[in-house]
C-alpha cells in the first residue's frame, strides 16, 4: 500500500512521524512531503525522515499563500499523474486534500484547531474521516460539514509523548522557562496582538528565560533565543514551566508533567481543556495572569505516567482506519 503524509508544520511532522513509522513497519511504502517552513524541514531532518520538499510557506500577504499554495497543488499532480498513492494522510493540509480530492484518493485527516477556520474550510469538506479527540465538540464538526468522524480518547500529543524519551539534553541555568512566540503569521492570528516576548521578559525575574520565536532568531535583551534548531518537545520535557498561546508546546508540556501555563488569545482550546479535566498540569489565563501562574506553578511538575497511559494514542485509531479503507 502507498501512502501520501504532507506535513506543513512542525508538528505535522512529528504526527507524520509516528504515523508513518508504524506503517512501515507494516511493510507499506511512504511518501512523506513536506513544505519549506522554519520549524518543518529541521524537525525533520533531526528526526532521520526521508522525505521530499515541495513548495513553501510564504505568508506575506493573501497573494502569496494562495500562490505557493497553488504552486504545491501543481507540483503534486506531476508526482502523482501515473501513479497517485492509495491513501492520503495529513493533519489539516490544504494542498494534499485539494489534490487526493481531484485524483479521487481517500482522504484521513486529523484535526485540533477548531479557531483556524479557513484552513478547515478548505480541508474538512473533502476529508472521508476524520480522526479528533473527543474534546472537540460535534456541532464544530458538523459546521464543516464533515462526512465521518472518529473519536479517541486523548489528544493527538500522545502520539509521541507517549513513551517519549528526550533527544536533546539542555545545560541551561535553572529554574528554567520557556516561552513559545505566537504564531503570528497564521491566517487566525490576523489582528492578535503578540504579548509573548513582553510576557517573557517581566518572567526573567523568576529564572533562565528560553524564548522559541517563530520566524527571526535575533538577539532579544534579557531572553535566551537558540540561534539553530531546538527540539522543542525535549525542551518542555525538561523546562521547569512552559507559556504558549496553547498550542502544541503547550501540551507536550503537559504531558511530560511540566507545568503549562496557557495565555488566552484564542477561542475554542478545547483539547487544551480536556486535558485540564483530566488533571494535567495545563493552565488556562488572561495575558495579565501569567506572572502569578508561572510563581505559583513554577518548578512543581507532576508524575502524570499514569494519566498518560490512560489516553488512547490516535497513531492505533489511525493506522486501523487507513487499512479499513484500503480494504486490508
Amino acid at each position: 500500500m502507498k501512502v501520501w503524509y504532507d506535513a506543513c508544520t512542525g508538528k505535522h511532522v512529528r504526527y507524520g512521524a509516528a504515523i508513518t513509522k508504524r506503517l512501515s513497519e507494516k511493510g507499506h511504502e511512504i511518501i512523506f512531503t513536506i513544505r519549506e517552513h522554519p520549524d518543518a524541514v529541521p524537525l525533520a531532518e533531526f528526526l532521520a525522515l526521508k522525505f521530499k520538499i515541495v513548495g513553501k510557506y510564504n505568508p506575506a500577504s493573501n497573494f502569496t499563500r494562495l500562490y505557493e499554495s497553488l504552486a504545491r497543488q501543481l507540483e503534486f499532480c506531476e508526482m502523482f499523474k501515473e501513479k497517485p498513492p492509495d491513501i492520503a494522510v495529513s493533519h489539516g493540509s490544504v494542498d494534499l486534500c485539494r489534490v487526493a480530492f481531484g485524483l479521487n484518493v481517500p482522504i484521513i485527516s486529523t484535526f485540533d484547531s477548531p479557531h483556524a477556520d479557513a484552513v478547515n474550510k478548505l480541508t474538512l469538506p473533502l476529508v472521508d474521516v476524520v480522526v479528533v479527540s473527543e474534546a472537540i465538540p460535534d456541532e464544530i464538526l458538523h459546521e464543516y460539514h464533515v462526512k465521518k468522524v472518529i473519536k479517541f480518547e486523548g489528544v493527538d500529543e500522545v502520539a509521541w509523548m507517549k513513551d517519549f524519551e528526550s533527544k536533546m539534553k539542555f545545560d541551561f541555568k535553572r529554574p528554567l522557562i520557556v516561552v513559545r512566540q505566537t504564531e503570528v503569521k497564521a491566517a487566525y492570528a490576523a489582528g492578535i496582538t503578540d504579548v509573548t516576548e513582553k510576557i517573557a521578559r517581566k518572567l526573567t525575574k523568576l529564572g533562565e528565560v528560553i524564548f522559541l520565536s517563530r520566524y527571526e532568531r535575533r538577539p532579544r535583551k534579557g531572553l535566551v533565543v537558540p540561534k539553530k534548531f531546538i527540539d522543542s518537545a525535549s525542551l518542555a520535557a525538561q523546562a521547569d514551566l512552559v507559556v504558549s498561546v496553547g498550542g502544541t508546546i503547550s501540551r507536550e508540556a503537559a504531558l511530560a508533567g511540566t507545568p503549562s501555563v496557557v495565555i488566552k488569545l484564542f477561542d475554542r482550546m478545547h483539547v487544551n481543556e480536556y486535558l485540564a479535566r483530566k488533571g494535567f498540569p495545563i493552565f488556562m489565563v488572561k495575558p495579565e495572569q501569567v506572572v502569578e501562574y508561572a510563581e505559583k506553578y513554577l518548578g512543581k511538575k507532576r508524575d502524570v505516567k499514569s494519566l498518560l497511559e490512560s489516553l488512547e494514542n490516535p497513531v492505533d485509531v489511525i493506522i486501523k482506519v487507513i487499512e479499513e479503507l484500503c480494504g486490508e
